[in-house]
């Protein structure tokens, strides 16, 4: 069996800019930039970086929530981009997401027995008694009652809502889950209950996620691998300890000494970036990270750099590690 579930290929995608009495396209902002990574069979791969990173774009991308501009997505052995949409209907029964907002993802006109019986409906499976069986068992698996069924999203808390909407992604029985920062709503009590919850529901029915997040302690809680995005590509990917044992990225470096630890033995030294970040429409030449940088070099301003192995499973893109 092949050990990697998702393959993604030099993803793009690009949103044309118009502009004039006659619309025409006059730019383009780069959202997702030439992007490559996989995710194994049972693993979880979080995804991280600043907002306007392209971290949500990209799930939606590879899912074809958004069409991408160009690139390949293989899933499962068959290449999901050129798909037609009859052709993809069969797929998105293993393909799922939970959306970041749990009071916008959930529909307010309709029932949670009718919001979790639709996915079986659309595909058409079951007779109508055993789709109602399966979402008061689907209830109780996610930590909410049978008779909760009968109510309205606006009846439950955020942390609730949120499990309706993993309920929700659950009903298909997917081998792929996209999560859309599913915690970054909730309260910090809230946010461990649902990640638990997340975990437990990946051992019991053998799920694959993509975990997209911009809080890093979060990630590093729930995820075997993590990628670091910035400005559309690609800057780091590591097994989870070895990348925050030993960041290489000078950006990885600074998002990690943003987090919070309590311990002030473990407390890294705080780096500062210096300057905005650049506008995706207008991204800088070479190293895209390099008005920012630090230890930025002149061969920074001009080349991009090879998103490259250091060793050990260990992806960075930066002139700092060239041979």
């Amino acid at each position: 069996m092949n050990q990697e579930l998702l393959t993604v290929k030099n993803l793009k995608k690009y949103y044309p800019i118009t502009g004039g009495v006659l619309g025409k396209e006059v730019g383009q902002v780069k959202a997702v930039d030439d992007v490559t990574f996989s995710i194994r069979r049972g693993e979880t791969f979080g995804l991280v970086g600043e907002s306007g990173s392209g971290k949500s774009t990209t799930g939606r991308s590879l899912l074809r929530l958004i069409e991408p501009t160009s690139g390949e997505v293989w899933f499962d052995g068959k290449q999901v981009t050129s798909l037609k949409k009859d052709e993809l209907r069969p797929l998105r029964r293993d393909m799922q997401i939970v959306f970041q907002d749990p009071f916008a993802s959930l529909n307010p006109r309709h029932t949670v027995a009718k919001i979790l019986e639709e996915p079986l409906q659309v595909h058409n499976i079951g007779t109508p008694a055993e789709r109602r069986k399966k979402v008061e068992q689907m209830l109780e698996i996610v930590g909410l009652n049978s008779y909760h069924a009968q109510r309205y999203p606006h009846q439950f808390s955020g942390g609730q809502r949120q499990r309706i909407g993993i309920a929700r992604a659950l009903m298909l029985n997917p081998k792929l889950i996209v999560a859309d920062e599913p915690v970054s709503a909730l309260d910090v009590s809230i946010q461990s209950q649902v990640l638990n919850l997340m975990q437990d529901l990946q051992r019991d029915f053998g799920l694959t996620y993509l975990f997209i997040a911009h809080d890093l302690s979060v990630v590093r809680h729930i995820s075997d691998r993590v990628g670091v995005m910035y400005l559309g590509r690609l800057v780091e990917l590591a097994p989870s300890e070895q990348l925050y044992e030993k960041p290489l990225h000078p950006y990885t470096q600074a998002l990690l000494s943003a987090v919070p630890d309590p311990d002030p033995d473990n407390r890294r030294e705080r780096i500062i970036l210096q300057g905005e970040l650049p506008s995706p429409a207008n991204p800088p030449s070479g190293c895209t990270f390099h008005t920012r940088c630090p230890h930025a070099m002149d061969i920074c301003r001009t080349v991009r750099p090879e998103f490259r192995d250091i060793g050990g499973d260990h992806f960075t893109a930066c002139h700092l590690y060239n041979e």
